[in-house]
């Protein structure tokens, strides 16, 4: 058990950029950059979208692109990926782009990497035109990457420009423990999906933990545990705004694409007795009420884990709402500098 407080540790965003029904990308980007700019006032670390493709609730595909113009409409958050998968890309093309947007917003941007393709084999095949490429290959991608932003060599065959020398720190993430060994062993810090695969979290911490190597990045293991918080003035709003989150999960595991849902004032007749345990197990790592009852529950989680930052997705529709939800978690942790 760690004796950490909520207010020794700092937290951070996941956007997933949600399409709201009836809305269009375009307001998902707007409630994107204006959700930064708040939390950025209110002292969050980082703000992390992530690559998926083929979705119709989400507007990240192009993650790079809302990288740039969100770390474009702040000044001092971090802004990164949660992350970029990188079977989909070729190692240099993610080290020029990220190259770039380390140029452009020094010591701002995080670069965190998936192996999973963010998507179904049909779109995988669309991104990539081959699916044969050997899971082997992505720690030596990942180390070819780090090469590339890595101190300038004149010699080399093969250089980005920009990204050589600009040390755009590289994250590893995982809801497994292959991605907490490669982490350990290439000295990176780690982040878990928690708010989605739930079931490896403490074996994923553990083994990050004894695998664990310094290198030039990073001298003590660093993790994070991303987990679901829907926050507001009082339990019972809390507890019907987060019928939304739950109608995105039932989607997961329908394998159905919608835009995301106005809360309901009840769950019943949405999802029967297997549907609704899925979904359940899934966001076991879901925190959601008032402030006194979100604030008692993510203690008990960080004492539990002992992580070193917490990230909260926020699957609220209402934006104002969010807002107010990511606005109480302010309260509880450490302010970024």
């Amino acid at each position: 058990m760690s004796t950490k407080k909520l207010s020794d540790i700092p937290v951070s965003v996941l956007d997933l950029v949600p399409i709201l029904e009836g809305k269009t990308a375009a307001d998902s980007f707007k409630n994107t950059v204006d959700l930064a700019q708040h939390v950025e006032k209110w002292g969050y670390q980082r703000y992390w979208m992530a690559e998926h493709h083929n979705f119709a609730g989400i507007a990240s595909s192009a993650t790079v692109v809302l990288i740039g113009h969100v770390a474009g409409n702040t000044t001092k958050i971090r802004v990164g990926s949660g992350g970029i998968m990188l079977p989909n890309h070729a190692p240099l093309v993610v080290a020029e782009q990220f190259g770039t947007l380390g140029t452009l917003y020094p010591d701002r941007i995080d670069l965190g990497l998936g192996r999973a393709p963010g998507t179904d084999q049909f779109t995988a095949m669309a991104l990539r035109r081959d699916l044969q490429t050997p899971v082997e290959e992505f720690p030596q991608n990942v180390v070819e990457l780090r090469n590339y932003l890595g101190p300038v060599d004149p010699t080399a065959r093969v250089r980005a420009v920009p990204g050589e020398g600009t040390n755009v720190p590289l994250w590893m993430l995982g809801s497994s423990t292959f991605g907490a060994q490669l982490a350990g062993i290439l000295g990176l810090p780690y982040a878990f999906a928690s708010h989605f695969a739930p079931s490896q979290l403490h074996a994923a911490l553990r083994v990050y933990k004894e695998s664990f190597q310094p290198s030039a990045q990073l001298k003590e293991p660093y993790a994070i545990a991303c987990v679901n918080v829907v926050a507001a003035d009082t339990d019972e709003e809390a507890k019907f705004l987060s019928t939304t989150m739950y109608q995105s999960f039932i989607n997961v595991v329908r394998g159905t694409g919608k835009t995301m849902q106005p809360p309901v004032k009840s769950m019943d007749g949405l999802w029967d007795a297997n549907e609704r345990y899925a979904v359940q197990q899934m966001l076991r790592y879901s925190f959601v009420g008032s402030a006194a009852t979100v604030q008692e529950e993510m203690q008990a989680f960080l004492e539990e884990t002992g992580v070193d930052e917490i990230m909260v997705a926020g699957n609220v529709y209402d934006h104002a709402a969010r807002l107010r939800s990511y606005e109480i978690l302010a309260g509880f942790f450490k302010r970024a500098d």
